[in-house]
């Protein structure tokens, strides 16, 4: 009897204490970040977590892909993942679903803080042993393209390192002509914003684009307050956030090089970099092969100006 008193207490004794140095692994599946605005209590925002397979304990860079107006995470996902096989080996991949279909960034049916949402799934990734808490990526197309570009103008968190737009340069409430903006909490733009520097940027634009123009003006169909929405010229775009990023010399007036249909404008050695995708409109991201996309995120863009 002494004995099995003793072998249960043990048994219960052991069952209480924490495992001291437990590693904490993000693992693939769905994840919510819980937000509260003028449309939603306690709204349950799902991000799909894809984690590659390692044997070790090997920490992995983060890749957010943002859908764009009318898509979702789920299918921005299947389409992603399929079209980009290797990096699901290499990256931690993450696909955020947007309110209403949508990213909040003027006019559009959705009034969720979305730079919260993202933030708060940086901030939540990062907690995990498997992750490389300082080498996070975010890419968006369209209306997710946007949103990167909100989130490179305002969001301070020194994980972030690479953002990626896909055929959205800046907006002409993002950039007045004269500085960077906030978008506030009613979209109205007021308030200058001095983005953080140090941070690599990747903008991809097609030239024949009927809803995002690739020299600026407005937009055929996206609403603004004050009617369509007025877009940068794509090469204006690139050069302000060049200038943003540190460079001092003149705006590329040619392109740095020219391969196929992409006619490259590469400033701070490849750190901010412009793809013109020639004869493409608004589905221009298609020109842009996995490989030039890792390279860019890995950092071995490294042209002379």
């Amino acid at each position: 009897m002494k004995i099995l008193i003793l072998i249960l207490a043990t048994v219960l004794i052991t069952g209480v204490v924490p495992l001291v140095g437990a590693a904490k692994q993000l693992k693939s599946g769905v994840y919510y970040i819980t937000q509260s605005w003028s449309q939603e209590t306690t709204f349950k925002r799902l991000y799909y977590v894809s984690v590659p397979e390692s044997a070790d304990q090997q920490k992995f860079p983060v890749f957010i892909f943002l859908h764009g107006h009318g898509g979702n995470a789920k299918g921005a996902m299947n389409e992603f993942m399929r079209r980009y096989r290797t990096m699901g080996t290499r990256y931690v991949m993450v696909f955020p679903n947007g309110y209403k279909t949508g990213w909040n960034i003027m006019s559009e049916y959705s009034q969720a803080d979305d730079l919260g949402f993202i933030e708060g799934i940086v901030k939540k990734l990062s907690t995990y042993d498997n992750i490389q808490k300082d080498n996070f990526s975010v890419m968006g197309n369209s209306n997710g393209a946007a949103l990167v570009n909100q989130l490179a103008i305002e969001s301070k968190l020194p994980n972030l390192r690479n953002y990626v737009s896909a055929v959205s340069p800046l907006n002409v409430y993002q950039h007045d002509g004269k500085n960077f903006k906030t978008k506030g909490p009613d979209n109205t733009y007021q308030v200058v914003a001095t983005p953080l520097t140090g941070k690599r940027l990747m903008n991809i634009s097609g030239t024949t684009d009927d809803l995002v123009p690739y020299r600026g003006g407005l937009s055929k169909h996206i609403p603004a307050k004050d009617g369509k929405l007025g877009f940068v010229d794509a090469e204006e775009s690139i050069f302000l956030w060049a200038k943003q990023m540190g460079y001092d010399g003149e705006k590329l007036s040619k392109p740095s090089r020219i391969d196929g249909n992409l006619a490259i404008f590469s400033y701070l050695n490849g750190d901010v970099i412009h793809y013109k995708v020639i004869d493409e409109g608004h589905g221009a991201s298609r020109a842009i092969s996995e490989k030039i996309l890792v390279e860019f995120l890995e950092g071995d863009e490294r042209e002379k100006q």
